[in-house]
């Protein structure tokens, strides 16, 4: 048989399957997809889920709309940036406590949380017998109201008290205002993007072992490492914290760390066996003076912990500040 003709079945499978990947006689345009792109409806969580886990993690840019049609093409709309100006990542609303006290942490800076605050006063008719925005207290006949910077970077940490006393029917009624804002989506005044993250925590390395400086008084980093583990380790059989114990200021977890992830990666390609063993330690935080503490892991097992695990799960549990 003629060898050209051996070849025309392939061409013809050829010419049809790139006939089957146009569309009105082009190859296929993905620009037209976003033109006939249908809205589908939102994803609905369960009530019963812990909304403390859920929030925006990475911001995605509102889109500012569709570029132009060309030639009957329409372009894919371009996002806006991230910036002060634009588009910003909504605030969230959490709870804090430790022994006696209690405060809200805003997901937004405190210049922006300020002005909020001085409308919630205004909303429920108290009366201002004080204000200094620079120290960040405002008085009323009923109460004090403070804001400062939180320990996590962009975020605001809100008081209200009498005679030093926390308010809980207060602290509830800021807590709904600020929900309620950072629901609302003409709320652009708490959509406020994060500022770049400024590392806070220095690492120091005393012989063998690492530990970190965090300029901090040492009894609301417990509190805010204690939400923050909670969080953070609940992955089964990789990180978990196991206990909290605010005398003492540490937390037990169970740590899958990093030379134990890498022998059972070599384990599992020689033998297939992806059994991982987690390592107890105890996270200690040490008050060294009243805006520095020092954070230190250590060794709950017989195993004792090597420098370079002592150090990755610092990090990991540091970087929970930022």
């Amino acid at each position: 048989m003629n060898s050209a003709l051996k070849g025309m079945p392939l061409v013809a499978v050829i010419v049809l399957a790139m006939a089957g990947c146009a569309r009105d006689g082009y190859y296929h345009d993905r620009n037209l997809d976003y033109d006939e792109a249908e809205e589908s409806a939102p994803l609905v969580l369960p009530n019963a889920r812990k909304v403390e886990r859920y929030r925006d993690a990475m911001p995605v840019p509102e889109v500012g709309g569709a570029r132009p049609a060309e030639n009957g093409v329409v372009e894919a709309p371009l996002p806006q940036a991230l910036t002060p100006g634009g588009s910003m990542e909504r605030g969230y609303v959490e709870r804090r406590a430790i022994g006696d006290e209690r405060w809200l942490v805003v997901g937004a800076e405190p210049a922006t949380v300020w002005p909020e605050l001085e409308r919630f006063v205004r909303s429920r008719g108290l009366t201002v017998t004080a204000s200094d925005s620079r120290r960040g207290i405002l008085d009323t006949d009923q109460a004090r109201f403070s804001v400062r910077p939180a320990l996590r970077s962009g975020d605001s940490e809100i008081r209200c008290e009498q005679g030093g006393t926390p308010q809980g029917s207060c602290l509830t009624a800021l807590e709904r205002h600020f929900e309620a804002l950072s629901m609302s989506s003409s709320a652009s005044s708490l959509a406020v993007q994060r500022s770049e993250t400024q590392d806070r925590a220095r690492f120091e390395q005393r012989g063998d072992d690492w530990q970190v400086v965090l300029p901090f008084e040492a009894d609301r980093l417990w509190s805010e490492f204690s939400h923050q583990l909670e969080l953070a380790f609940a992955v089964e059989g990789r990180r978990e914290l196991l206990q909290r114990d605010p005398a003492s200021r540490s937390f037990l977890v169970s740590y899958l760390t990093r030379s134990e992830r890498q022998r059972g990666l070599l384990r599992s390609l020689a033998t297939l066996n992806l059994g991982d063993s987690p390592q107890q330690v105890r996270l200690v935080l040490e008050a060294y003076g009243p805006e520095e503490t020092v954070l230190k892991a250590l060794s709950a097992d017989e195993e004792p912990l090597s420098t370079e695990d002592q150090r990755e799960l610092l990090e990991r549990v540091a970087g929970l500040l930022r």
